[in-house]
């Protein structure tokens, strides 16, 4: 397997690719690897002649420096989990400077209001900060198709603007949210949960289930009434927000209209651990 940590190196043969007009399939990711990203990579093997993943945990994109701090970093065991997978991956796992150079800034995008909903309520800059990095990453890739889990729907539909915005070329493939048998959907930050976080986590996407039974036959106010009051009876795990919002452009609603099409969002925080799942409502 091929790990590439220098830009020109990557660049390089990423040239010889486009030559032999092979198609690349791209896998962005921040490392701590597991199985929701490997259902990643095998899409992107079975769709394309070539699969690259970056492993890069992208400074600009934390406002909680602790959280940056703390973010797991194992590449080693990333790299042996994806030559499990196969031995046609290439790996791209450069420094900060290789991906900005000097200057590590964060460009700042109008994403047509994407930016400002949910995630973006907050973590000021977040948006800005991926966006900047796939950037970089989508120019030094050059990727055909690059994939993306909708357990980050938000940055799903913001990534999709940024493609627009920037005038590329790659087709964004969003891909199923990849659970554990027990409902949790899986994240590099569940790592870093208890047993006893562990133990309690599922109870996010069970509450999701409900709303997505519920929706329609119960008002959006109730049902943000009734996710509010599931937190209450639980010492563990505490909500930072619950939404419903429209697919197009995540914004939330108070009325539900048979024509377009919802999902519910919501974030909880495992102490200092933060949790973010959502669900398609209809």
């Amino acid at each position: 397997m091929q790990v590439y940590e220098k830009r020109l190196d990557i660049v390089r043969d990423v040239a010889t690719f486009k030559r032999e007009k092979q198609t690349i399939g791209f896998v962005p990711t921040m490392g701590a690897l597991h199985q929701g990203h490997l259902a990643l990579v095998q899409r992107a093997l079975e769709e394309n002649d070539i699969a690259i993943v970056s492993i890069f945990v992208n400074p600009t994109q934390f406002n909680n420096s602790e959280d940056l701090v703390k973010y797991p970093r194992t590449l080693d065991s990333d790299v042996k989990l994806l030559s499990s997978l196969s031995n046609k991956i290439i790996v791209f796992a450069p420094t900060p400077n290789e991906v900005y150079g000097s200057q590590m800034n964060s460009i700042s995008y109008d994403f047509e209001g994407l930016e400002h909903e949910m995630e973006g309520k907050f973590r000021p800059g977040h948006f800005d900060g991926v966006g900047t990095v796939l950037k970089h990453l989508f120019s030094i890739v050059s990727p055909t198709k690059a994939y993306f889990g909708e357990k980050d729907f938000q940055q799903l539909q913001i990534v999709r603007k940024l493609v627009e915005i920037e005038k590329m070329s790659v087709q964004i493939i969003g891909c199923p949210i990849y659970r554990e048998k027990s409902g949790l959907a899986l994240s590099s930050r569940n790592k870093r949960l208890t047993q006893e976080q562990l133990d309690a986590s599922p109870l996010i996407h069970k509450i999701l289930q409900q709303v997505k039974k519920d929706f329609g036959t119960k008002s959006v106010s109730k049902l943000n009434d009734w996710v509010s009051e599931q937190f209450e009876n639980t010492e563990i795990l505490e909500l930072e927000y619950f939404e419903i919002a429209k697919v197009s452009d995540l914004k939330t609603i108070t009325k539900i209209d048979n024509d377009i099409k919802y999902r519910a969002f919501i974030a909880v925080f495992a102490d200092k651990i933060r949790l973010i799942d959502n669900i398609a409502l209809n």
